[in-house]
């Protein structure tokens, strides 16, 4: 059956604070910017909101990387907190990133996924932390990547360099997440259609003014974009959604077609030769399309085509 979420990304600019104020009011401060920026979605009644890296760093003239981290230690969990109330109370899930205090007092550039409820139902570490934040500070390299089950599919976070990474990439595809989060202060370009096609997933990402946040299908078609005056977007995907080729299956899709009509939606992006096929009611689901005309998922096709290059004879000696 259709698995509707909708979701809305937001990265407006970062905070211009009054450091004269204390870490108390930078903390109230950086309150009050999310506040108000959240009403520009919420009335939409999102599933998911997406925020950008390090989502609640403010800024000023000279600020020092002394009283950033300083800042970290004396805001803990407040802004998470006032996060997960506005979660619970709107019913949605909150992607938080944000660099947070261990323990031990070492940092993790983490993004913290809190549920409909407000509690943190998974937390992702950046894996990749870039040289120059290692060397200026007590943030480590995160060193796990697991997809986090929500109510509607499993999410796959990463953050902002983590996008060049092909290690990180493969242990999430072998994953199969239904959502890929990405949470940033640079774009990464190619890299998000290369990220959502290659795990056959959907692809949300919140990216700090000047750029762009975008929605990505599996087959790598941008379904929204912020624009620089506008630093949000909201569209509604459907997870209930299978990739495959167009060799074998183009006839089946026909078929499906004919047979469904507005039921079953086929997204050809060109140029790819793969298709994203959707279920578009609840009367049924991707599978029981899949399972009633045989069609060929794209995964299952790589691995036929490279088990018949394999055959006797069929390589060149």
């Amino acid at each position: 059956m259709s698995k509707y979420v909708k979701i809305s990304c937001l990265a407006p600019p970062l905070k211009e604070v009054d450091p004269g104020q204390g870490f108390e009011g930078v903390v109230n401060q950086m309150i009050e910017k999310w506040e108000e920026h959240l009403q520009h979605v919420l009335p939409e009644r999102p599933d998911l909101l997406v925020l950008p890296e390090c989502c609640d760093d403010p800024a000023f003239k000279d600020m020092s990387m002394e009283w950033l981290y300083e800042y970290y230690r004396y805001r803990g969990n407040r802004i998470r907190d006032f996060l997960a109330q506005a979660a619970r109370t709107h019913r949605c899930y909150i992607a938080y990133s944000a660099n947070v205090e261990m323990p031990d007092g070492s940092f993790r550039n983490a993004t913290q996924f809190l549920d409909r409820a407000g509690e943190v139902c998974g937390t992702y570490n950046k894996n990749y932390i870039t040289i120059r934040q290692k060397s200026t500070s007590d943030t480590l390299y995160g060193n796990e990547a697991q997809v986090i089950q929500t109510d509607f599919g499993r999410i796959a976070c990463i953050i902002c360099f983590d996008i060049n990474f092909n290690e990180l990439l493969e242990q999430y595809a072998e994953q199969k997440p239904d959502l890929i989060v990405f949470s940033s202060a640079y774009h990464g370009g190619l890299m998000q259609a290369y990220w959502a096609y290659t795990c056959r997933a959907h692809f949300a990402s919140a990216i700090w003014r000047p750029d762009y946040s975008s929605i990505v299908t599996p087959v790598g078609e941008v379904v929204g974009e912020s624009t620089l005056f506008y630093p949000y977007v909201t569209r509604t995907v459907n997870l209930d959604s299978v990739v495959v080729h167009y060799d074998y299956n183009w006839e089946k899709l026909e078929l499906v077609k004919r047979k469904y009509g507005t039921k079953v939606l086929i997204s050809d992006p060109t140029r790819l030769n793969a298709f994203l096929v959707s279920c578009e009611t609840d009367e049924f689901s991707i599978q029981d399309i899949v399972k009633e005309f045989d069609l060929e998922l794209l995964d299952d096709y790589w691995m036929r085509c490279r088990a018949d290059r394999g055959k006797p004879g069929h390589l060149e000696q």
